[in-house]
């Protein structure tokens, strides 16, 4: 009997303006005995509703789009008992899980690596029972990362969240947070915050692949706490130009829960899409959840 996939694309994600790549992928999984559906995003959300609704009746699930396409596909598989394994084409104006994974951009290659792939269940977090892949984050750049068009990213990459952010100064002011995590607390203001799974947040920031594993039932924590002087704000710039993020003026940590308490609600992204604030946020690790194709 044939093996069946669910390819979930979103039409508008990345750069790409010739759908002939996709095509090549497509026929790499028809030539190894894949019969392949193909369903076309149209809405926020849908992709969520897709891999929910079709998902069971496939053998594998694959998201071709950027992270935000993948977030909402693997929301979608999050409600079924058993889920089938997912794999990614990144399709993206950034595309951090897929640059922490190290997956090729060409979608042919892609197709080869998910076919090759034995699977792999990595972790998957939630954002007060959200899933979430990669990162849960605040503060700086935060809100540029869900704010700025997609047009806008698809002609101009990364360099488009650094537009939207010098647009929107507010997203650089402190926020006051207390910080649970398993074994310690932080309690003050912080420039900004992230909860992450992935060597790349933002497509700006690098962690040390060495310090990442995506299958350990632990994020890493990062904190930037507002200088108090003139010393701490040349130490913190310090670590950020050189990407030292264990450096001084920087809190990383290894954590598998985190609780955020701030005395009024602040805008987050999950996946770099827009996550709803709130006065406490319980992000929660669960280890090896969801099988990829890697």
């Amino acid at each position: 009997m044939a093996k069946t996939l669910l390819l979930i694309v979103n039409p508008r994600a990345g750069r790409a303006r010739s759908a002939a790549p996709l095509f090549e992928a497509v026929a790499r999984f028809s030539e190894a005995g894949y019969l392949v559906s193909i369903r076309r995003t149209q809405e926020s959300g849908h992709a969520t509703r897709l891999a929910a609704e079709e998902g069971p009746r496939f053998d594998a699930v694959v998201c071709c789009g950027g992270d935000g396409t993948l977030n909402e596909v693997v929301r979608g598989l999050m409600t079924l008992d058993s889920p089938p394994p997912v794999g990614y084409i990144p399709g993206g104006s950034t595309n951090d899980f897929a640059a922490s994974l190290e997956l090729p951009a060409d979608p042919a290659l892609a197709a080869e690596r998910i076919l090759n792939s034995p699977g792999k269940r990595l972790d998957v977090g939630t954002f007060n029972g959200r899933p979430f892949i990669y990162v849960a984050s605040f503060g700086a750049f935060t809100r540029a990362s869900y704010s700025a068009p997609q047009s806008t990213k698809n002609d101009l990459g990364h360099l488009a969240y650094f537009l939207e952010g010098a647009k929107d100064l507010s997203s650089f002011r402190p926020y006051r947070a207390k910080v649970i995590t398993d074994s310690e607390a932080f309690d003050g203001e912080f420039l900004f915050g992230a909860v992450t799974n992935a060597t790349s947040v933002g497509g700006l920031m690098k962690l040390p692949r060495e310090q990442v594993v995506m299958d350990d039932g632990q994020f890493e924590l990062l904190l930037i706490p507002n200088p108090r002087n003139a010393v701490e704000l040349q130490a913190l710039i310090l670590s950020l130009v050189l990407q030292n993020f264990t450096g001084e003026g920087v809190i990383f940590r290894h954590v598998s829960s985190v609780t955020v308490q701030t005395p009024e609600a602040f805008p987050w992204t999950l996946d770099g899409e827009y996550g709803p604030g709130v006065e406490q946020v319980k992000i929660r690790n669960m280890p090896k959840r969801l099988e990829f194709l890697l």
